[in-house]
């Protein structure tokens, strides 16, 4: 049965509301005759920011990722959110042919009745945070089978495992913008489709060749010309590996015509450093100090800050030490994160500790938040130095 005007008149005058203050068309919800509304189970619905509304509504897809064993999420072009359920108190009720007060304006109705069709009802619905993309998967799954020349025997096995973008968009949770980036971060290189990453000992071999081009040419580190180091280079290593080299430890701008590179000697300071300690559980800090500045390029300076996130120090122990603790090794959650360098060390410093968490703040987070949140500080010796909040096993 349908509600008649009469009826509606009956209900305003019982709830004592003015008719005159009201829009004169009503909305009388209902189920549709002899059928059933759809359950929650049969559909989501996905509460959405303005921003990301926008791009739905201009054509713009979005997409959920995530393996079985891993929390979903949701990908825009450029960010990444943690889906999550709010359950309501309130009943949510799916109805597409009802219409706003804005719409019921514009149409100018007079005092009719109209009867929109409940399609559904719902207690939840899914709500988007902001997270940081979980990106630790894919330099695992990069250094399954990191490349080490066209000559290697790897190269020659069908067998091992290569990722195309597409795959890494597949298996990877992070927005593909977020990918590409930490693709840049991890200097990964596409090869005949496949994005691989360089071993570390070749990546080496092809910077050596670099440097000691530039050292025999009598080049500027600030200008060194592509053009000639592929003709110099190229018997030697494949083009395109050089001119990768360059890219990642130098930055491509171009005079009159001709392409340069600006190499970075913090970059090359900070490659020559983890040459040498990623063999050597602890070293001597003033006898590495000694052998780096030996190592590097003549005319580089090294300095310690150049380490940062790299390797760490150790100030209090006789003779002060040093040893390779990398950020990108450690844990990806940030309460992981904590425990992890806790466990390795029971008291930091700020100064120590911020190259280690930088990468865990959010959006308008700092690293006092951080440190507030998941350390408890102290002072010693005049120092602030932060310890864990609960017991590390």
């Amino acid at each position: 049965m349908r509600r008649t005007r009469d009826e509606v008149d009956a209900t305003l005058q019982i709830a004592k509301l003015n008719p005159a203050e009201l829009l004169p068309a009503v909305q009388c919800l209902g189920f549709r005759p002899g059928a059933s509304a759809a359950a929650a189970g049969d559909f989501c619905l996905l509460e959405l920011e303005p921003a990301l509304c926008q791009q739905l509504e201009a054509g713009r897809s979005m997409v959920i990722r995530g393996d079985k064993d891993e929390q979903a999420v949701l990908c825009s072009k450029d960010k990444t959110y943690d889906l999550k359920i709010a359950d309501t108190s309130n009943m949510l009720l799916l109805i597409p042919g009802c219409k706003t007060p804005d719409q019921l304006k514009m149409e100018e109705t007079h005092c009719n009745i109209i009867h929109p069709e409940i399609f559904g009802f719902s207690n939840n619905y899914w709500e988007l945070r902001r997270c940081r993309p979980k990106l630790k998967k894919l330099k695992r799954l990069l250094m399954e089978n990191t490349y080490e020349g066209p000559d290697s025997q790897k190269e020659k096995d069908s067998n091992c495992s290569k990722y195309t973008t597409e795959d890494l968009l597949d298996q990877i949770q992070a927005s593909e913008e977020e990918i590409m980036a930490q693709l840049q971060v991890l200097n990964a290189c596409e090869i005949e489709g496949f994005w691989r990453i360089l071993e570390f000992d070749y990546e080496m071999k092809l910077l050596n060749h670099v440097t000691q081009l530039v050292d025999s040419e009598s080049w500027s580190f600030t200008k060194v010309p592509l053009n000639v180091c592929l003709q110099e280079l190229g018997p030697l290593e494949p083009e395109e590996m050089i001119e990768h080299c360059l890219k990642c430890y130098g930055r491509r701008y171009v005079e009159e015509g001709e392409v340069y590179f600006d190499l970075s000697a913090d970059k090359i300071c900070r490659a020559t450093a983890q040459m040498l300690l990623q063999h050597a559980v602890k070293f001597n800090l003033a006898e590495f100090q000694e052998v780096w500045q030996q190592s590097v390029p003549e005319g580089m300076l090294t300095r310690l800050d150049q380490l940062k996130g790299l390797a760490l120090m150790d100030r209090h122990s006789r003779p002060e030490i040093i040893f390779l603790l990398k950020v990108e090794d450690l844990p990806e959650d940030t309460q992981e994160r904590f425990n992890s360098l806790f466990s390795l060390r029971e008291k930091w410093t700020e100064e120590d500790i911020a190259p280690y968490i930088q990468d865990l703040c959010g959006e308008k987070q700092t690293i006092g938040a951080l440190l507030t949140k998941y350390s408890r500080s102290s002072m010693q010796n005049g120092v602030k130095v932060y310890n864990s909040r609960r017991p590390i096993s």
